[in-house]
């Protein structure tokens, strides 16, 4: 046991800040560090992988199956190309990040700000595609064959949530590369400041979609208390949609506010320009590190809980592996694996 407490004392951010404070104190702070390393290390033995198999695997069998895909769908494998890209930063951030102590290897201010921009811009297609998800799911049952949520239209809304990630990302790349890269760069000078940038991120990243997922819940939940005759329209969408709904709301939003916490609180000691206290200092390195962990094993639950939940997921999936059987060969699909496909534009 020795032994591994101190190779979780390498591995983990100092508990120096805690030096003049009491024992207990800091041997909770080396308890609370060795038990965060070792969810890391099982994350990134079992979590890595899961993610990175389901996700790709999410993708495969919806591109697959493109004439039976819905909106949903869409949306899902959106994020799961998201999850992919998380789950391959993962183990760099969580075994070698820049702002602590604990690394295993360094990187160099160029690769940090790469990988910091990857990371932000897959957390703001995750947001915003569930609140977007959550939005299109309210038009579709209250005004179902309108063809305003249809797969058509998802697929254009979708790239310009990438498109508009990267845009969102910009301001913060300049407020990054200004404190990591060109600190020497006198046009810098009054750029250096990485708190706008994680202000920037709190805001349009987790405050707005926030918002936007409340207000569609809100009316999902009035309209699901009126039985009407579009209730029984065969071109609705099933209703273990919405169950999959609320638990991919749930899942994103308890997973990835931790994270946006952390660095509203971050951004608000700063922005009071006192000395923080070594001991609030480590409890907010150590709230980050837990925060980002949470934010990481997202990319891994969420296609679990589209494995789970959606009822179309296993036919396709046996479609899928029919085709790769067959390989080049014509196959005849199983017309029983042939879902209802929703009206597109």
């Amino acid at each position: 046991m020795s032994e591994l407490r101190s190779l979780g004392e390498a591995a983990m951010w100092s508990c120096g800040l805690f030096n003049g404070t009491a024992q207990g104190e800091e041997q909770l702070c080396q308890d609370l560090r060795l038990g965060l390393w070792v969810l890391s290390l099982l994350y990134l033995v079992a979590g890595v992988p899961v993610g990175l198999g389901y996700n790709a695997l999410l993708v495969l069998v919806n591109l697959s199956s493109k004439s039976s895909m819905t909106m949903p769908d869409v949306y899902f494998v959106n994020m799961a190309v998201a999850g992919l890209v998380l789950s391959a930063l993962a183990p760099v951030h969580l075994l070698g990040p820049p702002h602590t102590r604990w690394a295993l290897w360094s990187l160099s201010s160029e690769a940090h700000v790469t990988l910091l921009i990857l990371f932000n811009v897959a957390s703001l297609v995750t947001m915003y595609s569930t609140a977007l998800l959550s939005l299109d799911f309210y038009i579709e049952r209250a005004l179902p064959r309108t063809y305003m949520a249809s797969v058509y239209n998802t697929r254009h809304v979708c790239g310009f949530v990438w498109g508009g990630a990267l845009l969102t990302s910009f301001s913060s790349l300049l407020f990054y590369i200004c404190s990591h890269v060109s600190s020497r760069v006198a046009e810098c000078a009054k750029m250096q400041n990485t708190e706008a940038a994680d202000a920037i991120l709190v805001l349009i990243g987790y405050v707005v979609p926030g918002l936007a997922v409340l207000y569609a819940l809100a009316l999902i939940s009035r309209i699901r208390k009126e039985d009407t005759p579009l209730d029984q329209d065969t071109g609705r969408l099933d209703p273990w949609v919405h169950k999959l709904l609320v638990a991919t709301v749930c899942t994103q939003f308890g997973l990835w506010t931790p994270h946006y916490l952390s660095l509203l609180g971050h951004t608000v000691l700063v922005s009071q320009g006192k000395p923080v206290d070594g001991h609030y200092l480590g409890i907010l390195h150590f709230a980050k590190d837990l925060s980002k962990f949470l934010a990481f094993s997202s990319s891994s639950v969420t296609p679990l809980l589209y494995r789970h939940i959606n009822r179309n997921f296993p036919s396709k999936l046996r479609r899928l592996i029919k085709k790769m059987h067959c390989g080049l060969r014509r196959c005849s699909l199983d017309p029983s694996g042939v879902q209802p496909v929703m009206a597109q534009a």
